[in-house]
């Protein structure tokens, strides 16, 4: 297993930037695809940005290219989101994931939330207008 846990949130200006980082333990997050998702109140929860295990390839949500970028670390087992050009739009807990996927596809990302095995408790990042 492995445990997640976000940090970065707060709240920020329209326009500004966040970096959310989340920080694993247990097993070695090489061994994962991981993602970020958000949820807005009484939305569904949405898929933002995902990476593979390798760190090779990565994707995110049409909403969010050109503005957010997702990394990883896997020597510090560390997964991070970089926002830029943040709207009140992007108002939302976000959640860090992990998912197992494929032992054979180490450069696979994953956007659908059935996907991902572990979450974390999530962090709120408010955009203010």
């Amino acid at each position: 297993q492995v445990q997640l846990v976000e940090s970065g949130g707060g709240l920020v200006q329209a326009g500004g930037s966040l970096r959310l980082a989340c920080a694993t333990s247990g097993r070695a997050v090489s061994r994962y695809a991981m993602g970020w998702f958000r949820q807005a109140p009484g939305k569904e929860r949405d898929f933002v940005a995902a990476v593979s295990r390798s760190g090779v390839n990565s994707d995110c949500a049409d909403s969010v290219k050109g503005r957010f970028t997702i990394s990883r670390d896997n020597v510090k087992n560390a997964l991070y989101l970089q926002m830029n050009k943040l709207t009140p739009e992007d108002t939302a807990v976000y959640y860090c994931a992990a998912a197992l996927g494929s032992p054979y596809s180490e450069n696979a990302y994953y956007a659908a939330l059935r996907e991902y095995d572990y979450w974390g408790q999530g962090t709120q990042v408010t955009v203010s207008s």
